[in-house]
This record gives structure tokens, C-alpha cells and sequence, in this order.
């Protein structure tokens, strides 16, 4: 599993013209990615380290300040460039299994008491943010 974890003052996800999910306080956008070998155990794990990261104002993390977090589900983060000009996606898990575990996720970062809002997954969106710093972090689980 890969983060792509970004500081943000404010930030929103859009699909089809509605506002699915946004941050209206400082917190962390987490871009998520799923690979064929994640478990359960995996996006728990990785939930964790994001929750308790301390990458906010004074070296602070969400579990430290109560900040909230908008998860998006990103395939594109297993893209495989090595090759010609167009990328590989066959490191991305496929949806079926991607999509369950990107909600073991979230609901891993509820159970440590966190505020989390979400994308849609598979759905095109629009994602806004003002990136805080800029701080962006990119964790493998």
C-alpha cells in the first residue's frame, strides 16, 4: 500500500459537481494506492503511521490536534514508467480488490479516533487543496 500524504490548510474532492469530502481545517490529505499484495493488516498498519505522523504546526500529528483527513483513492501511484511513454498500471490492485481496502483504511483511521472524509473511488475527481508548507511525504506500507 502507498500514501501520498500532503499538509493542507483546506482541500476538497468533487464528483460529478457535488463535494464528496473536504478538509475545512488544517489537516492531511492521504492519496492512497493499492497493490496485490495488501491485506487488512496492511492499510491498519499504514493507517496508523499516518494518524501518528508529525508533519503538522509545531511537529504535531492528527492524533495530537484532533485534525481531519481526506482519503482518495489513487491507482495511478502504482504507475510503472520504466518503459516507453505510456505507464503500466499492472502494479495496481484491481478495484474489486482495491476498493475494500481502501475503506479498511479509513475506517482504520475512525478506530484511532480520527475525522476522515473520503473520495469516491473509481469515480473521476476533482481534487483542490492548498498544500501547507509544502509538506508532502510519500509512505510504502
Amino acid at each position: 500500500m502507498r500514501a501520498v500524504v500532503q499538509r493542507a490548510s483546506r482541500a476538497s474532492v468533487t464528483v460529478d459537481g457535488a463535494v464528496t469530502g473536504r478538509l475545512t481545517a488544517p489537516g492531511l490529505v492521504v492519496l492512497v494506492g493499492v497493490t496485490h499484495s495488501d491485506t487488512e493488516a496492511t492499510a491498519a498498519a499504514l493507517a496508523s503511521k499516518v494518524y501518528y505522523l508529525r508533519i503538522l504546526a509545531g511537529e504535531k500529528s492528527c492524533a495530537d490536534l484532533g485534525a481531519p483527513l481526506l482519503v482518495v483513492s489513487q491507482f495511478t501511484l502504482y504507475a510503472d514508467t520504466a518503459k516507453g511513454r505510456r505507464p503500466s498500471w499492472s502494479a495496481a490492485a484491481p478495484g474489486l480488490v482495491a476498493e475494500p481496502l481502501v475503506i479498511a483504511f479509513a475506517e482504520a483511521l475512525r478506530g484511532l479516533g480520527a475525522s476522515v472524509e473520503t473520495g469516491v473511488f473509481g469515480a473521476h475527481m476533482i481534487v483542490e487543496l492548498v498544500n501547507d508548507g509544502p509538506v508532502t511525504l510519500i509512505l510504502d506500507a
